[in-house]
């Protein structure tokens, strides 16, 4: 097994099995992650658990549980009910399973330092009417400016790792939290603060980053423990200046906030002086902007504590200006653009979970079964590509395709493809004994089996 990538409790773990057993695959690696969560379960629950978790990596089929159990070759090791009891009534926790998971990515990826946190929300459809938790909400996907579109699901906030991948290029958001946004219930922006909230308690010594869209930019004026906060701003904010110093003997208590600024649209279009080039990374890409920023007061969502707003503008005039802002006084304007585009990877990792693992999918309508199974696509997300990271290294080898000569970094789809390929693979050649003539046939029916849809 090739030396992991980063350091931290599962590498120490994943080293000494490796150390034990030189024959060990990369199977292997795969069943010594699962392995860690068995303290969450009993024993004959985490067989299940991994059984299906499992099956649902192979399943070539719709990820209905009964299509992850026969594309998983679990038809007839278990009664079906078995696989339906684990996501709908068994004894487990997902908090339990959140905090372990949070655990073992941030002792993985960021065992010192800051800690890059990306939040965002999804809609997961689900249209049938009993489906526990599910509701009608905006459809972010195939709303636009001109149209909003709604549709019926369950609506669920994501917490993410952000993770430097070692090959460059954009970063992974690894999911370490998934909440439940029922209609009625606690909202979208409070189901953030409690996951940060939560995070932060887990790990009293360490400083937080959030980044997160537009919408989550109020979570600047809340009370998130050693967490600054980057996000888009309002075009129309009401911002002010600073107040002016209160005069000895004035009376009236001192000024919070001072006179209220112009708009940002104005400000920015108005501004002759001030603007700096800087190269900033969007998405991976390093790319040249014109960036304009001062220090403000958004009195409203802030208080009094300052903000810093940059106006980030396309030097050719083909993009419109971006209002960014950050509660981090101490981040330079491009770095200020540089973490909020570096929210992108949530986007890929909402995508990935729906259509690559077919997040939707599973049949399960009642009790905690529909938020369990969304939560676990969403760990299984973080699980490949911690498995990727650690069995491939820094330069993976990707397939060579007539058609995409120059791919350089791999996609989820390729690190699902690579573990789905080697569970298959050590499969059907554990049937074929030490016959080469045999393995040769079979290898294109591997090869075929691994291909993500």
């Amino acid at each position: 097994m090739q030396p992991s990538a980063f350091g931290g409790p599962l590498a120490a773990t994943l080293s000494n099995s490796s150390a034990q057993s030189a024959s060990r695959s990369h199977s292997d690696t795969w069943r010594d992650f699962v392995a860690l969560f068995a303290p969450l379960f009993t024993a004959p629950t985490f067989s299940i658990f991994g059984e299906l978790l499992t099956a649902w990596v192979l399943c070539p089929v719709r990820r209905t549980v009964t299509g992850m159990m026969r594309g998983g070759g679990l038809v007839h090791r278990r009664p079906h009910d078995a696989y339906h009891r684990l996501v709908r009534t068994a004894t487990w926790s997902l908090d339990g399973l959140w905090d372990l998971t949070a655990d073992l990515l941030i002792g993985l990826f960021v065992p010192r330092g800051r800690v890059d946190l990306l939040l965002d929300d999804t809609l997961f459809h689900r249209r049938g009417r009993k489906v526990e938790g599910a509701g009608t909400f905006r459809d972010a996907v195939r709303s636009s400016a001109n149209s909003v579109v709604y549709d019926r699901g369950l609506n669920l906030l994501v917490l993410a790792l952000r993770v430097k991948a070692p090959w460059g290029g954009e970063p992974l958001a690894l999911p370490l939290a998934v909440h439940l946004h029922r209609k009625g219930g606690t909202k979208l922006p409070d189901l953030g603060v409690q996951a940060v909230r939560r995070l932060a308690e887990r790990f009293p010594g360490r400083e937080f980053h959030l980044i997160a869209d537009g919408a989550y930019a109020p979570l600047a004026g809340r009370d998130l423990p050693r967490t600054e906060v980057t996000s888009r701003i309002r075009r129309d904010a009401a911002l002010h200046d600073f107040p002016p110093p209160h005069r000895p003997g004035h009376p009236g208590r001192p000024r919070k906030k001072g006179d209220r600024l112009p708009s940002l649209t104005a400000w920015a279009a108005r501004a002759r002086n001030g603007w700096e080039k800087a190269v900033v990374d969007r998405r991976g890409r390093l790319e040249e902007r014109l960036l304009l920023s001062r220090e403000v007061l958004w009195y409203h969502v802030c208080g009094v504590r300052p903000i810093r707003v940059v106006v980030s503008r396309d030097p050719t005039g083909r993009e419109k200006d971006d209002f960014l802002f950050t509660t981090d006084l101490a981040m330079t304007p491009g770095a200020v653009v540089s973490h909020y585009h570096g929210r992108w990877p949530i986007e890929d990792t909402l995508r990935s979970s729906k259509q690559s693992l077919g997040g939707e999918e599973p049949q399960t309508w009642r009790g905690k079964g529909p938020e369990r199974a969304a939560s676990l696509a969403f760990w299984l997300y973080s699980a490949v590509w911690v498995w990727y990271l650690e069995t491939q290294g820094p330069k993976p080898r990707l397939p060579r395709l007539p058609w995409y000569p120059k791919k350089v970094r791999p996609s989820f789809a390729d690190a699902m493809s690579a573990l789905r390929g080697e569970l298959w693979r050590e499969e059907v050649f554990s049937k074929c004994g030490g016959e080469p003539r045999l393995r040769e046939i079979v290898r294109p029916l591997v090869e075929a089996l691994s291909l993500t849809r």
